[in-house]
């Protein structure tokens, strides 16, 4: 990686966003109904590799099992609204039409996690037949896990703005992440990581998936906060330079890249996976969706923080129905709709028929 001085006493390495890079294309063009998008995870196979983010803006029961027969992952939060509040959806109303939005999510975040709504939403998810993913952050894992487990998740996500391998608390019970996940059957997917030493160490911790960057990307002012930021293109690409070492390393064992956040556009989930990434986690562009329970309003978990709050709500507005989203037709020309058909197009116009493939397409940085 290359670096620059910043004065006498400091180096910095040079890092790129997906504003900062584009696809070239190859002298082949392929069809692009030959392009498959099928993403797998452990045992579980889903028809495109887009995953519907832990966000209350975006992901609801209602939402979850659509988006499941959508062909994608989606995943809830068991910290939010919906394992806090027996009926959310008049809160949310006054979330999506309020004038200080910050300060209602602040409020209604107050009411305590119950863990028997928690264990009462993945059984909906589960008797709708749908495979069940839920969230916890690394704080609240040791408390909710084993209500969460006995409930029936297939799979356990682990997602804060930074995880290590190990969370050390003086006040806390320390989470060691590699002896939690070998103690379960379920596939954990841990992160946001964006440097490749932190991706190794969750990788040799047992993940099945590492989550890539810190989430949230329309809503996320955690660079104005604490100052804390690696641009998406280039922490895709260390993650994946990690797991190719560790898939040597471990004589064969694949951990999925999961690209997550700053992926407003269907062109920077083509970028995400050009550079590295097997899948992407996205909120705002399903936001944008009529049936989404944020209403037109996007927010994530670090907005409604008691004591430093580091996000916004969003105003993106509705686009159209969830299925225009993901599968199209699209009548708008910025992106936001026909998610999986923008990839396809994506792919086959760069000569690759399988996300797989896709990874090795070139790249130019584009900086203007």
């Amino acid at each position: 990686m290359t670096t620059i001085q910043i004065g006498r006493s400091k180096t910095a390495s040079v890092s790129y966003s997906f504003d900062d890079v584009a696809l070239v294309p190859m002298k082949r063009v392929r069809d692009a109904e030959d392009v498959t998008l099928s993403w797998r995870i452990d045992a579980y196979e889903f028809d495109h590799p887009i995953v519907m983010a832990p966000m209350d803006s975006v992901a609801s029961p209602a939402t979850i099992i659509e988006y499941s027969r959508l062909g994608g992952l989606a995943i809830l939060d068991l910290e939010g609204l919906w394992t806090r509040i027996e009926d959310p959806m008049a809160a949310l109303a006054s979330v999506a039409t309020g004038p200080d939005s910050v300060r209602r999510l602040q409020e209604l975040y107050s009411t305590p996690v119950d863990p028997d709504l928690m264990v009462q939403r993945v059984r909906e998810l589960r008797d709708a037949g749908v495979t069940v993913a839920g969230a916890l952050s690394p704080q609240q894992v040791l408390r909710f896990h084993d209500a969460v487990i006995a409930a029936g998740c297939d799979i356990f996500v682990i997602r804060g703005t930074t995880v290590s391998a190990e969370f050390v608390s003086e006040t806390r019970e320390s989470l060691n992440l590699k002896d939690f996940i070998y103690q379960l059957d379920t596939p954990v997917i841990v992160g946001g990581v964006a440097s490749y030493k932190a991706a190794q160490h969750l990788m040799r911790a047992g993940a099945a998936g590492v989550l890539v960057g810190f989430g949230g990307g329309a809503t996320h002012t955690t660079r104005s906060v604490l100052g804390v930021r690696v641009p998406m293109a280039t922490a895709v690409s260390e993650v994946a330079a990690a797991r190719r070492d560790y898939l040597e390393e471990s004589g064969g064992r694949y951990v999925q890249v999961i690209a997550d956040g700053a992926m407003g556009r269907s062109g920077d989930m083509a970028k995400a996976i050009a550079c590295g990434a097997d899948a992407v986690m996205v909120g705002s562009p399903l936001a944008r969706a009529a049936e989404a329970p944020g209403r037109g309003r996007h927010w994530g978990r670090e907005a409604v923080l008691a004591d430093l709050p580091r996000g916004e709500v969003a105003e993106l507005g509705t686009v159209g129905t969830l299925e225009e989203i993901v599968l199209g037709p699209s009548h708008t020309a910025d992106g936001t709709m026909n998610l999986t058909g923008a990839l396809r197009k994506a792919m086959a116009t760069c000569g690759y028929t399988s996300p797989k493939e896709f990874q090795r397409c070139e790249l130019i940085v584009d900086r203007a």
